[in-house]
């Protein structure tokens, strides 16, 4: 019997060891079971991304709902995680499941849950699944078809709704008119048919189905995504966006070919809503987050609230207060408007608006966004090590054993979620476990490409050396 516990965003594991039909119908079940007691007349929505056998693992999940009575609304093909918390909210369902393992490599699947509102669920309702999952599932089951007709499963079209929902939201005559050149790397992922459909004269790049994901993990960061930087060059596009493995998380680039990381885009989304749109609310960041944008909202007269690293502690907060911007160093960001769910093509058409409404690049509104903040790089290095190891780093973080990264000293530290080693002239450092990776994180922001590069080799050096010694 294998332990199944949520990481920071759901379930994931590879795919033929720990991510069964047996496993899966286990947190089914516990789903069910919560469900039904939390719902008088159970109603759920269920999706899946472009992963091996993602279809046949949504139909068995829908089969347990379907068995116990619970009416169940299944994507007729592969649907983002944006598409089906959408739906959850516009149909009204108690509860939304998406066969997604997100960014993580190819060979594994996983299983999120969304509430009703249209986001991530809450820690506290995780918890309680969690803790329902029994060690051999019950034999709930039978027929998909046999299940379809009789009504018990009835086919939802996201992608439609999803289509009119951006239509709605976006002036996409204006993105056409102002002549911008836009280009768009599904990374195989989930948005490979939305995307195209939205700005069909965008270049695209990897919008087909590929299960391998051509052996790169659909993870939008600078370092997957050499052919797409390529191709924004050679075209001479104006913006680049990129969407990873279920299309919730969000990588850019501007006109030169150069990544625009999250925190740049926090403040992008900041600068445009509440200087340009007149809009206002609270600002939640994550702990990997810069602390420029907590510098921005005191310039901004907004409030900047700091949370452990996961967006279900930012869609919380959505859901109960008046948010204007949400976002997290991965990749995930939701603005208000819209439901408190990452959404990486619409965060990416936010800013191609805002860039054709104001008539500026991407690299001069990101000079517009340093007169407030002054100018920062970040980088992230993943470090893939032996569990020996990284419990030796663990520790060492923990007892307090870092002073110094080489000539770097230490001058503050914060353990909110992770170990954070602030450090003069406002660069700091963060080293996290991952929730749903085995490595460990490390992050760090300096003034520019060259010092931040430094920083990270100091810091990746110094963990490795005191490990080798205390470990």
């Amino acid at each position: 019997m294998t332990k199944i516990k949520f990481g920071t965003d759901g379930w994931r594991a590879i795919i033929g060891f720990d991510y069964t039909r047996d496993n899966l119908a286990r947190i089914t079940e516990a789903t069910l079971i919560w469900l039904k007691k939390n719902s008088t007349d159970p109603k759920i929505m269920i999706g899946y991304d472009c992963r091996f056998q993602g279809k046949m693992f949504a139909e068995s999940c829908a089969c347990v709902f379907a068995s116990q009575g619970v009416k169940v609304f299944i994507s007729p093909g592969i649907a983002s995680t944006p598409m089906v918390s959408l739906a959850t909210v516009k149909r009204q369902t108690d509860i939304g499941i998406v066969i997604t393992a997100s960014h993580n490599p190819p060979e594994y699947s996983g299983y999120k849950v969304k509430g009703k509102f249209g986001g991530p669920a809450v820690p506290a309702v995780l918890a309680e699944i969690e803790a329902l999952i029994p060690d051999k599932a019950s034999n709930w089951n039978g027929d998909f078809n046999h299940h379809i007709e009789n009504e018990q499963i009835e086919y939802f079209d996201m992608e439609s709704l999803y289509l009119n929902h951006i239509r709605q939201a976006f002036d996409l005559k204006a993105i056409r008119e102002s002549g911008l050149k836009a280009g768009y790397d599904a990374m195989y992922g989930a948005g490979l048919n939305v995307f195209k459909k939205i700005l069909p004269e965008a270049e695209l790049l990897h919008c087909e189905i590929n299960p391998g994901f051509n052996g790169i993990a659909p993870e939008p960061i600078e370092r997957n995504l050499g052919e797409f930087q390529e191709l924004i060059r050679s075209k001479k596009l104006d913006v680049g966006l990129a969407t990873d493995g279920d299309a919730d998380r969000i990588g850019l680039f501007d006109s030169e070919g150069t990544f625009v990381d999250s925190h740049h885009i926090i403040l992008l989304l900041i600068h445009y809503l509440h200087k340009t749109k007149k809009m206002s609310g609270k600002v939640v960041s994550t702990f990997s987050c810069t602390d420029r944008i907590g510098k921005m909202c005191a310039a901004y007269g907004l409030e900047n609230q700091v949370t452990a690293v996961g967006f279900k502690y930012i869609s919380e907060i959505m859901v109960n207060e008046n948010v204007l911007v949400g976002g997290e160093e991965s990749g995930g960001i939701a603005i208000a408007g819209h439901i408190p769910e990452r959404d990486g093509i619409y965060i990416g058409l936010t800013i191609m608006e805002m860039m054709a409404k104001s008539g500026k690049s991407l690299k001069q509104l990101v000079e517009e966004i340093y007169k407030v903040t002054g100018s920062f790089c970040y980088t992230r290095n993943d470090l893939h090590l032996d569990e020996s190891r990284k419990q030796a780093i663990i520790e060492l973080c923990k007892e307090g054993g870092i002073t110094s990264f080489g000539s770097e000293v230490v001058t503050g530290r914060n353990n909110l979620d992770g170990f954070r080693f602030y450090l003069p002239d406002e660069q700091w450092v963060l080293v996290r476990p991952s929730g749903t990776e085995p490595v460990l994180r490390i992050y760090a922001e300096s003034s520019n490409r060259e010092k931040v590069d430094v920083l990270i080799k100091k810091v990746v050096d110094t963990l490795l050396e005191k490990s080798t010694v205390t470990g």
